[in-house]
């Protein structure tokens, strides 16, 4: 079985990233979180190269979204 435990710490951390740049203030801090955010996720994407893996395609849902199609059955 494939140890994804570095990928996950990786996403985990690259969702924190998103919500300390949604919450930033300044232009300064600002650009080093869009800085950071970009280096995340090249790592991301070499951890899915070194696992051989294909990474899953991103969807990108509003919560109203999600709950109608949820509900939609």
């Amino acid at each position: 079985m494939t140890d994804l435990s570095h990928l996950n710490a990786l996403q985990v951390r690259l969702s924190h990233e998103r919500d300390y740049l949604a919450k930033a203030k300044t232009n300064k801090e600002i650009e080093l979180r869009t800085v950071w955010i970009a280096q995340i996720e090249k790592e991301i994407a070499n951890e899915y190269k070194f696992l051989g893996l294909e990474p899953a395609a991103e969807i990108e849902m509003t919560d109203d979204e999600l709950l109608a199609a949820l509900t939609e059955r």
